[in-house]
């Protein structure tokens, strides 16, 4: 039933052969890999003016010049990233380019930051879609957490079904928002070019204003900056482009990086020149549509249901990037090696699965609230580019290939404005951003925790002959077997023979109780006469577990045979039930056993199956 469900869900199991037709191509990635960056143009200007209007209406003709100055950092932030994927074909983004010339710590701060960030994305993306929704159908408003889990499952049962059929579902959404987004901006710089727009700015260009102040520009620059994240996105996720993988990626990420400006700048000129504001009851980009298409016509809400889409799916930016970059940690060994896994789909379906989970647990804990998600959500995304920009300076100082002064100088433009916006989010936005200097050193720590184990293990199974030809391998004298034994049956007797045949000496251990010692006694006479030649232990015990009665026993054995170079091997038989279900008819006794003795030294543990008919 399990199996048909999956099937029905994910769909049928890939060869590995297939992984080829799950590589990206442009068109494809542009949908599968922009949609976080390209969903922010809906709330970009919004966060822009949202601070602006605080120090009243004359302040709103900031807006202007603070976009064109987070047009030069996306314009630095893309030509980076450019270079980091020629630089850095294999993925990881941020964290391969620290890594490298940082130093791994730099690079586990980048990775672990673009991880947390990733779960952000989620939560963020499905929030908004969710308040889009509710804005829709007010009566669902006490709603807005559910549904935003429910977007997230959705969108993990989407991903886990490959790339591919992702990428074919997202196009729709994002090349529909890209292609009415184009139109409204269009002919609203039309409309305003021509006077057809009546000019309502709130101040000219300009105007002097008494709130003024280099922190209150900051914070406003700041708020706006969120419209960068997810650039970052495409540098994660190289590998899974068609060849030539960097030049496809390079290529996307600029057509990327293009339709984003020119839609955040132009939402910006447009809300400058319609002289919006930002009110509870209607968003600055609807209010534009409604100015550019006169009114809440056919326009107006094609304009909303595209932005809704692309909120819908921007969180899918993050169900691409995250999996591959838990990858790059995984390979390192910074991450369990399950990250490395590929599902039946072909994809990293743990990771998915992870991402999946800690969203929901993220969207819950702020109660799908994106004011306090945005700014946290900012700042894992501004640590990783300002590492991974000053590390690209470092890359070229250490390389020098021909032009490496002018690329470094792209890198340290984008390092100085993505390390300034950081300090600017902790010195303005500080009770929203708190979080990050709890949640890294917990993140860094749990790195480094793997890592120590990965290592630790490493050096305990590497073969010593191999380092030290003089080392002999260990050869057993003979081999014991204990064969646990509840009652006589079937399972029990072939365990025994079973026995038998792998072992010089076998041992019946049996656990006998106070309540019913006649039982007791016919068991042991039973044995006794099936297997005379069997040394049969009975260790009683008058409590009612037999793990810690077995788990002494049979560290007794070893002691013994360890001084006389015999191997020790406990049998546990068990029977199988025909039918799954049938497992919860009886008890788990020999899985806790089989738990007890793997925690214990020189033995080797078996179970004997016995597979019932019936």
């Amino acid at each position: 039933m399990f199996r048909m469900l999956k099937r029905l869900i994910i769909g049928k199991p890939l060869k590995t052969l297939d992984e080829g037709g799950q590589s990206l191509t442009k068109s494809k990635a542009l949908a599968l890999l922009s949609s976080d960056a390209l969903s922010s143009v809906a709330y970009g200007t919004e966060s822009i003016t949202a601070v602006l209007v605080t120090a009243g209406a004359a302040a709103l003709w900031l807006q202007i010049p603070i976009a064109a100055i987070i047009l030069i950092l996306l314009a630095a932030i893309a030509l980076s990233y450019r270079q980091i994927i020629h630089a850095y074909p294999s993925g990881g983004g941020a964290y391969a380019v620290a890594s490298k010339n940082w130093g791994p710590n730099a690079g586990l701060v980048a990775g672990g930051s673009l991880l947390v960030d990733y779960m952000l994305t989620v939560a963020v993306s499905a929030s908004s879609a969710a308040d889009a929704i509710t804005a829709a159908v007010p009566a669902l408003l006490h709603y807005t957490v559910p549904i935003s889990v429910i977007i997230i499952i959705l969108l993990t049962t989407m991903n886990l079904r490959g790339l591919s059929e992702s990428a074919n579902f997202l196009m729709v959404p994002v090349y529909f928002f890209i292609v009415v987004m184009a139109i409204t901006v269009a002919w609203g710089v039309f409309q305003a070019a021509t006077g057809q727009l009546p000019y309502h700015a709130a101040a000219k260009l300009g105007t002097d204003f008494s709130g003024l102040t280099v922190i209150f520009f900051l914070r406003a620059f700041s708020s706006g900056s969120s419209s960068l994240t997810g650039v970052e996105a495409i540098s994660n996720a190289v590998p899974n482009f068609k060849e030539p993988k960097e030049k496809n990626a390079a290529a996307t990420l600029s057509i990327m990086a293009i339709i984003l400006g020119i839609f955040f700048f132009g939402i910006t000129y447009l809300s400058y020149w319609m002289g919006v504001t930002p009110n509870s009851h209607s968003t600055v980009l609807s209010q534009i549509a409604a100015n550019t298409y006169g009114g809440h016509n056919l326009g107006f809400y094609i304009v909303q249901l595209a932005t809704a889409l692309i909120l819908a799916v921007a969180a899918n930016t993050g169900f691409s990037a995250f999996p591959v970059l838990a990858l790059n940690l995984a390979k390192d060994k910074y991450l369990p090696h399950l990250y490395m896994d590929r599902g039946d789909r072909l994809g990293y379906s743990n990771g998915i699965l992870s991402l999946s989970v800690g969203a929901i647990i993220l969207t819950m804990i702020f109660h799908g609230n994106t004011d306090d998600l945005i700014p946290l959500y900012a700042t894992g995304v501004f640590v990783p580019f300002t590492l991974s920009q000053s590390g690209m300076i470092v890359h070229w100082n250490r390389n020098r290939p021909k032009g490496w002064i002018f690329k470094a100088m792209i890198n340290f433009v984008g390092a100085f404005m993505s390390g300034g916006l950081v300090l600017v989010l902790f010195l303005t936005r500080f009770n929203h951003v708190w979080p990050y200097v709890i949640i890294m050193p917990l993140v860094l720590a749990m790195f480094f925790k793997i890592h120590k184990h990965y290592v630790s293990i490493g050096k305990q199974l590497r073969l010593q002959y191999v380092d030290n030809p003089d080392v002999l391998r260990h050869k057993y004298d003979g081999a014991t077997v204990i064969v646990l034994v509840s009652n006589m049956t079937r399972v029990t007797s072939e365990a025994i023979d079973y026995a038998q045949s792998i072992g010089d000496k076998v041992v019946a251990m049996h656990v006998s109780f106070d309540i019913n010692p006649q039982k007791e006694a016919k068991t042991e006479a039973q044995f006794k006469e099936d297997f005379p030649d069997v040394r049969y232990v009975d260790v009683h015990t008058s409590y009612r577990s037999i793990i810690r009665p077995v788990t002494r026993f049979v560290a007794k054995v070893a002691k013994q045979s360890k001084t006389i170079n015999n191997s020790v091997t406990v049998i546990v038989p068990q029977f199988v039930p025909k039918k799954p279900w049938q497992n919860i008819l009886h008890n788990q006794t020999s899985f806790r056993l089989r738990t007890a003795l793997s925690a214990m030294d020189d033995i080797s543990i078996s179970t004997y199956y016995y597979h019932l008919s019936e």
